[in-house]
């Protein structure tokens, strides 16, 4: 899982970094921007690697897909139960992305025209790194902390901790973006961006977030794909 995380990494790394510092008053040489990146994504995948290997189990999560194709005991029969709610959601994020872009800020207009990122890395990036950072890492430690502290390991966990903990993931989601927003404007985020990035990330984090929950990892980073390409063939952006 870290590996695939990391090719998502690098393509975000070699696309966008050239252009932020093609912007950017100061030199930084472009070697150390795109390995500094590309180590700092690296050490958080890490982490939210193990804490999804360590925490998911007891808590009736998983990888389901990747576990079957380890162990070849048929991971196509998993993928396939997966596909037709990941589609669904996939479609239902894109349009998500379609309304949001309509009553998107000037500001993050303005972005969309100077700062290109190929659907490739959108996919790769969107659909497993941040999956694995959000839902696989995130999410089940907090799904795993009031399990632990609150239930006392008493059974699997309670629907209320799950539901908190997929509304407060894709909030912290959200707010994962605004350091990117901030970078892509250049300039002092404005009350509208902050609502506009947190408020349009965190509607399909918690449907990637009831997909993970319900059917796995697997189905959470398909419908996140699937949401990109989905506005790309709407858009050609």
């Amino acid at each position: 899982m870290w590996l695939l995380a990391m090719v998502g990494v690098v393509a975000v790394a070699s696309t966008v970094i050239p252009q932020l510092l093609a912007r950017s008053p100061q030199q930084v040489p472009l070697w150390i921007a795109v390995t500094a990146s590309i180590v700092q994504s690296g050490v958080l995948l890490i982490l939210a690697v193990w804490a999804g290997v360590t925490f998911s189990r007891p808590l009736g999560l998983g990888a389901p897909v990747i576990e079957a194709a380890l162990s070849r005991s048929g991971a196509w029969l998993v993928l396939r139960d997966q596909i037709f709610p990941a589609a669904i959601v996939g479609i239902a994020s894109g349009g998500v992305l379609l309304v949001a872009q309509r009553m998107s800020p000037d500001e993050l207009l303005a972005v969309g025209q100077t700062i290109t990122i190929p659907l490739v890395s959108k996919v790769l990036y969107g659909g497993i790194v941040e999956e694995v950072l959000v839902r696989w890492g995130l999410m089940t430690t907090l799904i795993w902390l009031p399990w632990r502290l609150a239930q006392k390991k008493a059974g699997p966990p309670q629907a209320r901790y799950v539901v908190g903990a997929i509304i407060f993931s894709a909030v912290l989601f959200g707010l994962g973006h605004l350091p990117a927003a901030a970078a892509f404007i250049a300039g002092d985020l404005t009350a509208p961006v902050v609502a506009f990035v947190i408020v349009g990330n965190s509607l399909p984090g918690v449907m990637f977030g009831y997909l993970y929950w319900r059917y796995g990892i697997e189905a959470a980073m398909v419908a996140h794909a699937v949401g990109h390409v989905v506005f790309f063939l709407a858009t050609g952006a």
